[in-house]
């Protein structure tokens, strides 16, 4: 193929190789546009979505966080039980004689 030019510079080329090289383009976008939507759907076949999965996920943290607050109440619960009762022991607080 001889490059041929214009007087300004641009490069011309016969109309019929221009429009196979612009068929040639579009048959290979096309192909690669069916290759897309066929990844796609592919992932969307699966029962756990991502917007699933990151639901299921929040939930799971806020069961731990749910659980590690119940266990932090109930052991500040213990310690000032038994910090009154020593207190009451010793007298700390002045009781009765």
């Amino acid at each position: 193929m001889t490059v041929r030019r214009n007087d300004q510079g641009h490069v011309r080329m016969p109309e019929p190789e221009f429009e196979a090289i612009l068929t040639h383009a579009a048959e290979r976008e096309a192909c690669a546009g069916r290759c897309r939507a066929r990844r796609r759907r592919g992932r969307a076949r699966h029962p756990r979505s991502a917007l699933a999965r990151r639901l299921h996920d929040c939930i799971r943290l806020v069961r731990r966080t749910a659980m590690q607050t119940a266990v932090r109440m109930i052991t500040t619960g213990v310690m000032l039980a038994l910090l009154a009762g020593i207190a009451i022991k010793l007298k700390i607080f002045g009781g009765s004689p």
